[in-house]
């Protein structure tokens, strides 16, 4: 979900906040393999929508160029593939690469919100009413993709941003493949299921990933094709079969639905930020935990997860109070244990 802080933008902040897609007169890419055009019913904000598919700046599945394109990459059923999408006037292009190319361009509109329908969204606050007024392009994406939302939400799970952003860059450009067709440099497809079960113990410590979550990765992706059924099922059962996996829970799973899903009411619990800013935004109460949080935004069931996206946009976010979580150095703390167990000779 995402809004924007005052200070360093936290996690929650990121997950679905706004990507800056440059203004202009968007290139064209050399020779697609495939070509797609659609015009969404209603306003459109590429960074906005797409914004929740990004894992940090430096994500190698993800960029935005200066010519106003989004570049993605996915594993799809049909194999990987690159994906560029640029929007000119009410017209939104879709150029694809690779095995998945069809896929993708057959995902397009649905990635960009067209089973999306924000006109079942009643503000009931203020703040809520005027965040949806200055953004009236956002829709919800839905990826139909389980895993490549999956994996990094695993990575993210209590510890600092840049830690998980640092873990899903590192491993990716390690084990994924190059990106099909001319995407920007550096660009990968995030590795095949069985590839994540081979990556030894200590490239997971390198990429600074505990035992607990890389042990959590590899049980989903020893089950790889019944995570990605989910994505036929209504959010809430799917939130139940991924939660079915030891180490999933929750805050995981509602992380994932809202991306593979487009899960409009799948409210995110069990996060260190998010009761906090929606109790200070409809409240003024900074130390509300979930409970409350779920209780402010009752009034918005069916629609809840957009509420939050909407107060994170809002800007209208309580000041840092708290020392940032400690980043822990897992590679590094491995490497010292070693030296202490085998000390130098001398």
């Amino acid at each position: 979900m995402a809004g924007r802080f005052p200070q360093r933008p936290a996690r929650t902040t990121v997950r679905g906040g706004q990507v800056a897609v440059p203004a202009g007169v968007p290139r064209q890419a050399p020779a697609p393999a495939r070509v797609r055009t659609w015009t969404p019913d209603g306003p459109l904000d590429l960074g906005l929508v797409l914004g929740p598919l990004r894992r940090g700046p430096g994500d190698p599945t993800f960029r935005a160029t200066p010519d106003g394109a989004v570049w993605r990459t996915a594993l799809t059923p049909a194999g990987p593939g690159t994906l560029r999408v640029t929007a000119r006037g009410a017209e939104v292009r879709g150029e694809a690469w690779g095995p998945g190319a069809e896929w993708l361009l057959e995902q397009l509109p649905d990635m960009l919100g067209a089973a999306d329908d924000p006109s079942v969204f009643v503000p009931r606050h203020r703040v809520v009413a005027q965040a949806r007024h200055r953004r009236p392009g956002l829709r919800l994406t839905r990826t139909g993709l389980v895993m490549e939302s999956l994996i990094p939400s695993v990575l993210e799970q209590k510890v600092t941003t840049d830690e998980a952003y640092r873990a899903w860059r590192l491993l990716v450009r390690a084990y994924g493949e190059p990106a099909p067709g001319p995407a920007p440099e550096r660009m990968c497809v995030m590795p095949h299921p069985r590839t994540w079960a081979l990556i030894p113990s200590w490239e997971w410590h390198r990429a600074g990933v505990d035992d607990k979550r890389a042990s959590t990765v590899l049980r989903a992706v020893r089950v790889a094709a019944r995570m990605e059924e989910a994505v036929r099922m209504p959010p809430a059962e799917a939130q139940a079969r991924l939660e079915l996996v030891p180490g999933i829970g929750p805050w995981t799973s509602a992380e994932v639905v809202q991306r593979s899903h487009g899960a409009a009411d799948a409210v995110t619990v069990g996060d260190v930020h998010l009761p906090g800013i929606v109790g200070f935004a409809l409240a003024g109460d900074r130390d509300a935990d979930d409970a409350v949080m779920l209780e402010l935004l009752e009034p918005y069931a069916g629609q809840r997860h957009r509420a939050a996206r909407l107060i994170l946009l809002s800007g209208r976010v309580p000041a840092r109070r708290h020392p940032k979580m400690p980043r822990v150095d897992i590679g590094r703390r491995v490497t010292a244990g070693r030296a202490h167990r085998h000390p130098a000779p001398g």
